[in-house]
């Protein structure tokens, strides 16, 4: 064999290795944030809600949760969603490690464009985002999917299917349940159902070990809700209790 093609014989094993190596690459946490852009989510409300993510991340309450962890980094995946077939990802894994990696995080997601505005499947949000973190490139023992929305499921299957097929793979489900200050006039039940959204969520979406729904009043505290969101899912404190009712509220873990 001559020297040369031994060369590029040894280059394609390396290339073809690299990608099992990047696999078992461990982090503390793999995080899907699945956001709501169905039709209730008007567009100043959709660009609060990118802009409370985008800016989330490089909250430095948020980079200090991140660095306590054992390995210092999680890796997370930026998916929209609405109707029963409408998810996509905007930003796929990445390892989050400090300021500079979600400042990368953030600037990407605010130059992207909307995904959809269809009706709202909380269930195809889930199954797709199971299969995310089941073909996710990297390994953590803490695999967790934070559902964003402003309206019960309405699309797709029951939601409560699709919620207890995750918990069977060992998922955790969160929910960030932004409140709406006037029902819809053609369909009041979706973002205002009996018991309220936040009571739905508990019900019939969050579950595994330790989840939690927190609430926004409104998407003006969205920014707030998801940092408070994001510290509970990353540092694993589901008991911090806000200091006033204007704070947003972190409720009662489901286990």
């Amino acid at each position: 064999m001559s020297r040369l093609l031994r060369v590029a014989l040894t280059l394609l094993a390396l290339t073809l290795a690299a990608p099992l190596a990047r696999a078992e690459e461990p982090v503390d946490l793999l995080l899907v944030l699945a956001a709501d852009v169905s039709r209730s989510v008007d567009q100043p409300k959709f660009k609060l809600q990118r802009e409370g993510y985008a800016a989330a991340l490089s909250d430095s309450r948020v980079l200090d949760a991140i660095a306590s962890g054992r390995r210092r980094r999680i890796a997370v995946c930026y998916v929209e969603w609405s109707g029963v077939t409408a998810q996509k990802v905007l930003i796929d894994w990445m390892i989050i490690d400090g300021a500079e990696a979600a400042r990368r995080f953030g600037d990407n997601l605010l130059e992207l464009p909307r995904s959809f505005a269809e009706r709202t499947s909380i269930s195809g949000a889930i199954d797709y985002s199971v299969t995310l973190l089941d073909q996710a490139p990297f390994k953590a023992e803490r695999r967790t999917i934070d559902v964003s929305g402003d309206g019960t499921n309405n699309s797709g299957r029951d939601v409560t299917l699709a919620r207890d097929a995750a918990l069977a793979k060992g998922i955790t489900i969160n929910g960030l349940v932004i409140l709406s200050d006037r029902p819809m006039a053609w369909n009041p039940e979706h973002t205002n159902p009996p018991g309220g959204l936040e009571k739905y969520y508990h019900d019939n979406v969050i579950g595994g070990t330790g989840a939690f729904v927190i609430v926004a009043e409104n998407f003006n505290s969205f920014g707030q809700a998801i940092i408070k969101k994001l510290i509970a899912e990353i540092a694993f404190q589901q008991d911090i209790v806000p200091s006033n009712q204007a704070t947003p509220k972190l409720r009662h873990p489901r286990g």
